[in-house]
């Protein structure tokens, strides 16, 4: 059945047959970087071609050459994903405190808020998609590469429990570099925290959905991200707990170029599906749709 959950359908706009991919290639990268002004041109980190912002906007942040999937923040994350004017954010002033009084710690979550206009590294709240509501997390990976700290839990944890009182499926998009150190043991606490809450979504038979985005390592893929009933993922998406160095190191041998990308997780079972980004929308309103429509959004289901 799940094979039906992902059919390609395309309803993007994309750039006119007329134009060559040579030419594209040529007029993208004809203008040297130092005289761009900054926002209006990316550079792609896939093939290194120099794509306008519109451009860019039009193939949802994927390039059109390589196929190269750039970083979303989560406010932009939200606006791709959700009906327009759908969102209502939870729990937006809860932040992190210094618990343990790590040195500067709170001059890093400063500047982390200024940089990214966040409180913290995750947003959550309710909102539809192909007008089915559900609640949705949006980690972040801008902010201190998404780590997971207190606040961070506190936010998943309270999502959660919400979509339970309002018997509502649950998307999380995940990005993180795991556990936030600066927090010590309390970080590590929101590992079993979040799967106990999980573990009640799926005790009422609500639908929790994940989808992985580059990077998901650390204390969050070994929770939550891993917990999903489904578990979609972005191409080439890191997903893994420690890191390709650490792992040779240990084991004395060398692992496979394509290690701990998305592809290497489908390949070995760990997800049901790697998904272009242009196809999200319309695979995870499939899920929702099905979802729906056998009663497991009122917890009837079997």
């Amino acid at each position: 059945m799940l094979k039906d959950l992902f059919v390609k359908k395309r309803h993007y706009a994309t750039l006119p047959s007329a134009v060559k991919s040579s030419e594209r290639d040529q007029k993208s990268q004809s203008v040297p970087e130092k005289d761009i002004p900054k926002g209006l041109v990316e550079k792609c980190d896939g093939c290194g071609a120099l794509l306008l912002g519109k451009e860019l906007q039009k193939h949802d942040f994927t390039c059109p050459h390589c196929d190269y999937h750039f970083t979303l923040g989560a406010d932009r994350r939200i606006r791709l994903t959700l009906d327009e004017g759908s969102f209502e954010e939870w729990d937006a002033s809860l932040t992190s405190v210094n618990p343990l009084h790590f040195p500067d710690y709170d001059k890093k979550l400063a500047k982390a808020q200024e940089m990214t206009g966040m409180r913290e590294g995750v947003v959550t709240g309710r909102g539809t998609i192909a007008g089915i509501p559900l609640a949705m997390g949006v980690m972040d990976s801008r902010f201190i590469m998404g780590s997971m700290g207190s606040a961070v839990g506190e936010k998943l944890t309270r999502m959660m429990e919400r979509a339970l009182a309002e018997r509502l499926p649950v998307v999380l998009f995940t990005a993180s570099g795991g556990a936030r150190m600066q927090e010590g043991i309390l970080s590590l606490m929101q590992m079993a925290k979040t799967s106990v809450a999980l573990e009640r979504l799926h005790e009422e038979q609500l639908l929790f959905v994940t989808v992985i985005t580059h990077p998901t390592t650390g204390g969050v893929s070994a929770s939550f991200a891993s917990l999903g009933d489904i578990i979609l993922a972005e191409p080439r998406a890191l997903f893994g707990f420690a890191g390709r160095r650490v792992i040779e190191q240990t084991i004395r041998q060398k692992l496979p170029d394509d290690f701990q990308t998305a592809e290497f997780m489908l390949k070995h079972g760990m997800i049901d599906e790697v998904v272009h980004r242009k196809e999200l929308v319309h695979t995870l309103a499939n899920i929702l749709t099905i979802h729906s429509a056998k009663g497991w959004k009122h917890g009837n289901g079997t």
